[in-house]
């Protein structure tokens, strides 16, 4: 089970890297250089998301990323629409800090008969996004304001509904071209207040923001566009976010 596999390897290496392809923003060329270079460089899991993600070539370009990859496949979906057989596994999201039903539940129930169908591995995830200084395309795409960064009491509070709603993992989101990422002030206090592994993305543009949200109590840091901007740098985030070593 790939959830295992992440719960493994955080207690191994102390956190995981995960690297975010967005099929909407790269090229063919491009997606199969970023994977080889995260088989690599240390990268523990593949996620493979958008907001839109409807390209009609979609199913061959997940379909080739899985053929090349030796490390897991994980859909991060933005839509029913995304569903795919080549996944190994899916976050099965909830965007809990918002009120749009559709990206509570309603997505969900539409997807759950395809999921079943297909046989895909899912893991509960609560998505909590909170505001990183820009307007994101999943703010933007779901209807749904971010928390304010200083709003921390707010923040734990809706990480802990998604202990009690019994997720497996919680995601902290600062958006897709963040200013800032999450703090290390929220991450430490959502931290202390729930057991379930915590998923910290957007905005971490050096490996030293990496290592201060692993620091902070993040178990899986994302990172995506600052890799469009320079591959090169995989190992380096790697080496930060995997403190045992």
């Amino acid at each position: 089970m790939i959830f295992d596999t992440l719960i493994t390897t955080i207690e191994k290496k102390g956190a995981v890297y995960i690297v975010l392809i967005d099929p909407d923003k790269e090229d063919d060329n491009s997606i199969i250089n970023r994977v080889k270079n995260a088989n690599n460089s240390g990268v523990d899991a593949l996620f493979v998301g958008g907001s839109i993600m409807m390209d009609i070539n979609y199913n061959s370009i997940v379909k080739k990323i899985k053929s090349l990859s030796n490390i897991p496949v994980i859909l991060f979906p933005g839509g029913v629409g995304q569903l795919n057989k080549h996944f190994d596994a899916m976050l099965f999201m909830s965007l809990i800090s918002g009120r749009n039903p559709r990206f509570l539940i309603e997505e969900q129930v539409l997807a759950a008969p395809i999921v079943d169908n297909m046989n895909i591995e899912t893991i509960s995830t609560g998505y909590i996004l909170v505001n990183g200084g820009s307007n994101s395309s999943v703010e933007f795409m779901s209807s749904t304001k971010p928390i304010p960064m200083e709003r921390v009491e707010i923040t734990v509070a809706h990480a802990l509904a998604g202990q009690y709603l019994g997720m497996k993992l919680i995601y902290l989101e600062a958006g897709s071209g963040a200013i800032h990422p999450v703090t290390t002030e929220v991450i430490k206090a959502v931290r202390d207040a729930i057991d379930l592994p915590i998923i910290v993305g957007g905005g971490i543009k050096t490996p030293e923001k990496a290592r201060d949200a692993v620091e902070a109590g993040a178990s899986i840091i994302v990172t995506g566009n600052i890799l469009e901007e320079d591959d090169n740098c995989v190992q380096e985030f790697a080496d930060a976010i995997h403190i045992q070593k």
